[in-house]
């Protein structure tokens, strides 16, 4: 074992690994962090804030102790890189936090704000005009993972319909379906709401 410590291998190759993945770790719950602290995520921030500058302190003093080795910098830097490519990527995949998606439609357009509410989302529309004349504009609050469906409802109804996607950082009460592994939220909440009723007045009976 002191062999290999001691030897070129652990120098050039070992050790710029290890900076490089260390690297990948912090940078990645760096990310997913900062992400967090947009969300408003304070109690998930802070630990995950911990382990980031835990990792990252392992990594640097690496660095600092083998400042010859200019292969740590191309580790340490290939390792942010990285790093910040996967917590996008982790992030995407959890899909956590809430949306504000608004539609600006012709003033006569009915399909899109029925599609949207019978899929189980809430709307709002509000009457508006615009540079060409009279618009309407529709509102919904979905979750971030429920993005792909609704732009795929709205481009169905209208292609022609501009829409605009924003970050919602805290949302109070509203109108949300009932998240299900098949996807069809609406229907399962139909089936235990009938069900449930359904055993109420067996009981009244």
């Amino acid at each position: 074992m002191e062999d290999i410590m001691s030897s070129g291998l652990f120098n050039w190759l070992i050790l710029p690994l290890l900076i490089f993945f260390s690297r990948i770790i912090d940078v990645t719950i760096g990310t997913i962090r900062i992400i967090f602290v947009s969300r408003g995520k304070k109690y998930l921030a802070p630990i995950l804030g911990f382990f980031e500058v835990l990792v990252w302190i392992v990594a640097i003093s690496q660095v600092m102790q083998n400042l010859n080795n200019f292969v740590c910098y191309f580790a340490y830097a290939l390792g942010f890189a990285t790093g910040t490519f996967v917590g996008i990527i982790i992030e995407e995949k959890l899909a956590i936090g809430t949306l504000v998606v608004r539609i600006i439609v012709d003033k006569n357009e009915f399909e899109l704000k029925e599609q949207l509410s019978k899929s189980g989302f809430g709307v709002t529309a509000v009457d508006a005009e615009g540079k060409n004349g009279d618009v309407k504009i529709i509102y919904t609050v979905i979750k971030r993972k429920e993005l792909q469906e609704v732009v795929q409802i709205i481009e169905g109804c209208n292609s022609n319909a501009f829409y605009s996607i924003e970050d919602a950082r805290k949302v109070n009460k509203g109108i949300f379906r009932i998240s299900t592994p098949d996807g069809d939220g609406t229907r399962f909440f139909n089936l235990f709401k009938a069900h449930r009723m359904s055993g109420l007045n067996r009981k009244m009976k």
